[in-house]
């Protein structure tokens, strides 16, 4: 019995020709993954998000539904701040830059971008008031708006993770040359 999904030899078929997902331009992507802080602390919100889940159905089964409804509506809550939480970040596409806060964000044209460059500067650290010395990624505009910074060498993505933000941050360098305004 042959198994053609196990052999190496197989002919490939024309489907194959359909380009990958990856390679759809005008997809948002993220050029880099969520840095270990940040998927561990969603992890936490929605393992937090599961004991009141589990509590609102026991409050359904003992006590008044409305209640429960409010419970399993804090669930819901604390679950789309997870979702978020990994949200956030830098995202690229064909049509521009996108940087996802918390509760905002903003979308540049690339014909809105004059720029993109690392620079050395006080960075905030995991997002506190305190500040330390670091590399951010900033955003030159064409308006007169500043925006906070995209990156930071100690944001929840790349804390200790230095070589990590090198690579993020050529990553959209690189975006911004090949399809900012020329």
């Amino acid at each position: 019995m042959p198994l053609p999904f196990l052999t190496a030899d197989r002919v490939f078929e024309a489907a194959d020709d359909v380009p990958l997902p990856y390679d759809d331009r005008d997809r948002w992507r993220r050029p880099y993954r969520p840095g270990p802080w940040r998927v561990a602390v969603a992890a936490l919100a929605l393992l937090l998000a599961s004991f009141v889940l589990f509590a609102a159905v026991i409050i359904a089964a003992t006590a008044e539904l409305t209640s429960a409804g409010v419970v399993f509506a804090l669930a819901l809550l604390v679950i789309a701040a997870a979702l978020r939480l990994l949200r956030m970040g830098v995202w690229v596409s064909a049509r521009g830059l996108r940087h996802v806060g918390f509760l905002t964000t903003r979308t540049a044209p690339w014909a809105q971008v004059v720029s993109v460059r690392t620079v050395q500067q006080p960075v905030r650290w995991l997002g506190l008031p305190r500040t330390v010395q670091g590399q951010a990624l900033l955003l030159g505009r064409r308006e007169a708006g500043g925006m906070p910074p995209l990156m930071t060498t100690h944001n929840a993505d790349f804390l200790g993770r230095s070589v990590a933000f090198d690579r993020a941050a050529d990553s959209v360098e690189m975006w911004a040359e090949e399809y900012g305004p020329r």
